[in-house]
């Protein structure tokens, strides 16, 4: 049977669920709810997952880790050992700072740009795995701290851009999932012929 791992990165806990970081979260979950999909914890492996059929022999598997974000890595890790998945196979979504918000784009390699899910997951798995980058690139306010900025919640306009967006984000991650990485690289990452390049 072949699995393929599906992990959202995000902070567990109610004070976290709607912030910027957790924008990985949000979409596995927008996935696992328009599939039907039930979550369940995993506590041996600190994850919870919702397990996705797709036909026989296929199975996806929706992945949230239940450490928080600077140690994503090691609840993957285990998590792929177990299900023998090689880490050119694993797909992780995140909240990326230097993508416009509400746009994405698709990768499989680079540095971690700051983010500390993705460091951890550089540590423990080593790079390669595929990179579905959710865009909250807001102005930030110059005297706000990073961490405060990732930690904050969307504003009512960002939040509804968001919600307007989340059909986008599903049927991406579908796409990548079903074409792979480079025709989803190829569609997702070209801009909006309509859109003036910025200055």
């Amino acid at each position: 049977m072949s699995v393929t791992l599906i992990a959202g990165l995000g902070n567990p806990g109610r004070e976290y669920a709607d912030t910027r970081h957790n924008l990985g979260f949000t979409v596995v979950e927008e996935l696992a709810a328009a599939e039907g999909l039930k979550w369940k914890l995993e506590t041996r492996f600190e994850v919870a997952t919702a397990r996705w059929d797709v036909r026989p022999g296929l199975t996806r598997l929706l992945v949230k880790p239940q450490t928080f974000m600077n140690d994503s890595g090691r609840a993957l890790r285990r998590l792929l050992d177990f299900h023998q998945v090689a880490v050119d196979t694993l797909v992780v979504a995140y909240d990326d700072l230097t993508i416009e918000l509400g746009r994405l784009k698709v990768s499989v390699s680079g540095s971690a740009g700051g983010h500390n899910g993705v460091a951890s997951l550089l540590e423990h798995l080593g790079d390669g795995f595929i990179r579905y980058r959710l865009g909250i690139g807001a102005p930030r306010p110059a005297e706000m701290d990073l961490k405060d900025f990732v930690l904050g919640k969307f504003s009512t306009e960002q939040t509804q851009l968001i919600a307007q967006q989340q059909t986008t984000f599903v049927d991406g991650l579908r796409l990548l999932l079903n074409r792979g990485p480079a025709e989803a690289m190829n569609t997702l990452n070209r801009r909006d012929r309509h859109e003036p390049d910025q200055a």
